[in-house]
């Protein structure tokens, strides 16, 4: 099992849900987040007065998925995200050592 988290722009998430969904993704965890990679932030000019905007917001979007998923959900991930622009995002995948279901007390490949 992997955990695969895709920080992206805002804008794209409803994209992303639908590509997911697609693929056949049941779940997912979205977060409001704030961050910066290569684009380092911008600067923005406010009542005539010059700022730097460090952090820019972002959508952290996780996603548990069994190991013979992990590459249909990357792919699914990374064509509806994608402009092709700096600040696109990044997609992470870590493994996962145990899932449990709450409600059912199921475990790992059961609990997704």
């Amino acid at each position: 099992m992997k955990m695969v988290i895709a920080i992206i722009k805002p804008y794209k998430v409803d994209e992303v849900r639908a590509a997911l969904a697609e693929v056949g993704v049941q779940g997912v965890t979205v977060t409001e987040v704030k961050g910066f990679g290569r684009q380092k932030g911008h600067t923005e000019l406010y009542r005539g007065a010059e700022y730097v905007v460090d952090f820019l917001p972002k959508v952290r979007i996780e996603i548990a998925v069994s190991d013979e998923r992990v590459d249909a959900v990357i792919d699914a991930i990374a064509t509806a995200a994608r402009t092709g622009k700096i600040g696109d995002g990044k997609i992470f995948v870590t493994g996962l050592g145990s899932v449990v279901r709450i409600r059912t007390g199921e475990l790992d490949e059961e609990a997704l």
